[in-house]
């Protein structure tokens, strides 16, 4: 038999509302500690007086009674672990696990029972419903009924307000069976009632939640909060944890008490009271009670004569009636040497506390949050200001508390405390998170991805041919241009417009119109010519693919495919282009390894001959171009030995002198001419310049010789 049990998802019912947590049963008791707050439940195996398995609306569900009249209520169990149940119930804690399921039959009559704290409406053996008279804020009796109201709990999305109990009057002289009914509800109920003298009052408290000055009056079961306006009534049954905290100018104290359900005033809930107050402050206390009442109700905690500092005795007294300890900051130390971190919580300054299990904010408002239901944290930039920090915590419901404002300095402290509490870094998580993905894994992959696709096959080997054309082909061109130009060659041949040599051929040719007219004519020729030459020049740049290269090998798919094509189509006739790519994938695909051996030797001999060609055919390439070089290099000089000879007499020269200066050209513009003569004056310049360019290009004739010779 296993010596613990653990249940997860369990469900404990509370003033109506279903509180998710964790169950554990040892031999020691039963302990169930809450998901949302922490309360931990805590029943000792002695104090067990029943156990009863009954069928609810999450499943199973088991109710546990103890001697002082408690009951416990835990659903959300399977039917399947009953015997495990009633096993260690019979084997630990010596009790029988009974079955008894509630009736259903719909009735509103039947009897009232009282057992301990819990009411029971019962048809014959079978109870209808249980209400626990701790549950009951009050109760009033009329003629023959009796009506009980409910503490409301926020949590729960319906709340229970009254319940009315139609009383019969009976025969019996002398009792009153409304008055017997209301006696024993309120002798178990909740109701707070200040009767009787207070155990001690502390008197104009400063309260910072809320906010005022009040008296504090301690009675033997709630605290009762006296102000000038609001008055509160705190059962000690609600108080969930106690804080002491020291200020950060170690002079004054924070009180912290928090409560679950809260305080209300109006649409206001307070979830903690915070007090606070000063070192130096000191009280002397005496409690309303005789020394044995002391002695009997606090066992030695508390005695009837006590003096100290105010927080201290207020703590004290407060530790006593509530059965709870009281949590002070751990041994975290700031960069101040403060044991808090000063920082921002939505636009308003406070203290932030690393304690021991969680952090505490005071004061406004105040959180408190633990390290269990913490998700991660994380420390963020400063949005204002590099001086600072943010530091973030994101509950596992989602939560996120952002503390801003943190001095540079603290970092190093709150990081190290973070990390020796072995909290969840958000930063540092994801980084390792990368670190740890394999990259070459993704998790969104297909299985149809890893299948061999012909087409796919074929357009890449399509897209690296043409990839690699592009390629040669830019190479090419650029080639080509850079031989084909040559700036110094077409900018000599070329005469300028107010040159003396353009100015004595215009003038020398005016007399004979027949020779002009064969100049133009040759002119005309020659320009078409080199029209023809450029045009075809640059289809040739364009075109960029030397039919002489040698092709590209292939792959040794495409190998296959074009030595298998003929007899996969004689296998299918008819068969369509795009059906017998993926005919011969799927062939492919399925041949062994030992045939695609075969094809890819193949293809590894003809990408070596195609390397081999390529050699050779760069080399003869870079022959040729050396060639064609040399010969425009020769070309250009013999030019411009033709320029340096001159082709007319020093007379022509002296001549052409002379009537430079009282000739215009015809390219000549004034600056008064209208636009029409300037367009009219740039189609001349250009015919008179393309006339100049070709007569400096060709060779001259006898007749043009022995014509300067006779001038």
């Amino acid at each position: 038999m296993a010596e613990t049990l653990e249940f997860n998802d369990i469900f404990q019912e509370v003033k109506g509302s279903m509180n998710d947590g964790r169950l554990r049963l040892s031999r020691q008791g039963i302990i169930f500690k809450n998901s949302k707050t922490g309360k931990v439940d805590n029943i000792q195996a002695g104090e067990l007086t029943e156990g009863i398995w009954r069928r609810v609306a999450l499943g199973h569900g088991l109710k546990l009674l103890t001697k002082n009249g408690h009951v416990y209520k835990y659903d959300g169990f399977r039917e399947s672990e009953f015997e495990k149940l009633s096993d260690f119930f019979k084997t630990h804690y010596r009790l029988e696990l009974v079955e008894k399921d509630l009736c259903v039959k719909g009735w509103n009559w039947g009897t009232v029972k009282f057992g301990g704290q819990l009411l029971s409406f019962d048809i014959g053996d079978q109870p209808v419903f249980e209400i626990p008279l701790s549950n009951v804020s009050q109760c009033t009796t009329g003629k023959n009924e009796v009506t009980l109201e409910f503490h409301q709990n926020d949590d729960a999305e319906v709340s229970l307000m009254e319940v009315r109990f139609y009383v019969p009057p009976t025969q019996e002289d002398g009792v009153d069976p409304v008055e017997a009914f209301a006696q024993n509800v309120l002798s178990k109920a909740d109701v707070i009632q200040a009767t009787g003298d207070a155990i001690c009052i502390f008197r104009e408290l400063q309260c910072l939640t809320p906010r005022g000055r009040y008296d504090i009056r301690i009675y033997p079961t709630f605290l009762h909060l006296h102000g000038k306006t609001f008055d509160y009534k705190i059962p000690y049954t609600t108080v969930l944890r106690l804080f002491l905290l020291p200020h950060k100018d170690q002079r004054q104290m924070f009180f912290v008490i928090s409560l679950d359900p809260p305080i209300k005033q109006g649409q206001t809930r307070y979830h903690f009271l915070i007090l606070l107050f000063s070192k130096d402050e000191d009280i002397s206390l005496t409690l309303n009670m005789n020394e044995e009442e002391v002695e009997k109700r606090f066992e030695g905690r508390l005695t009837k004569n006590m003096s100290g500092s105010l927080y201290e005795m207020v703590s004290r007294v407060m530790k006593a009636l509530v059965n709870r300890k009281i949590t002070v900051p751990g041994n975290f130390q700031g960069h101040s040497g403060a044991q808090c971190i000063t920082c921002s919580y939505k636009a308003s300054s406070g203290l932030l506390y690393p304690l021991e299990r969680g952090f505490i904010y005071v004061h406004k408002p105040p959180v408190h949050i633990r390290f269990d239901e913490i998700s991660f944290v994380n420390f963020a930039r400063g949005t204002t200001t590099t001086r600072s920090f943010d530091f973030e915590i994101e509950t596992k419901q989602g939560t996120q508390y952002t503390f801003s404002s943190i001095e540079r300095e603290e970092y190093g402290k709150l990081f190290d405390f973070v990390n020796a509490k072995k909290l969840n870094i958000k930063n540092r998580g994801l980084k390792e998170k990368k670190e740890g993905i394999n990259p070459g894994y993704d998790d969104y992959a297909d299985s149809d991805e890893d299948q061999h696709d012909a087409y796919l096959e074929r357009m890449k080997e399509e897209g690296k041919i043409r990839e690699e054309n592009a390629n040669d082909s830019s190479d090419d061109s650029g080639e080509e241009t850079d031989e084909s130009f040559n700036p110094g060659e077409e900018e000599e041949d070329v005469a300028e417009e107010f040159d003396s040599n353009a100015s004595a051929s215009s003038s020398s040719n005016e007399g004979d119109s027949d020779r002009e007219e064969k100049k133009r004519e040759q002119l005309k020729r020659a320009k078409m010519a080199k029209d023809r030459k450029s045009r075809r020049k640059s289809s040739e740049v364009k075109k960029g693919k030397d039919p002489n290269a040698p092709k590209r090998p292939m792959s040794a798919y495409m190998l296959w495919l074009n030595a298998s094509r003929e007899k996969i189509k004689s296998d299918h006739p008819g068969i369509s282009i795009t059906d017998l790519s993926k005919k011969a994938g799927e062939i492919w695909k399925g041949m062994s390894k030992e045939k695609k051996e075969e094809w890819d030797r193949k293809a590894e001999d003809a990408r070596r001959e195609y390397e081999k060609a390529m050699k050779e055919y760069e080399g003869g390439r870079g022959d040729s171009s050396k060639r064609d070089k040399s010969k425009k290099k020769k070309k250009v000089k013999a030019k411009m030995e033709k320029k340096s000879t001159p082709s007319r007499g020093s007379s022509s020269k002296s001549s052409s002198r002379q009537l430079s200066d009282s000739f215009k050209s015809k390219e000549f513009v004034s600056s008064d001419e209208s636009s029409s003569g300037e367009n009219k004056s740039k189609k001349k310049r250009r015919r008179s310049e393309d006339s100049e360019e070709e007569l400096a290009s060709t060779p001259p004739s006898s007749e043009d010789s022995a014509s300067g010779s006779d001038e």
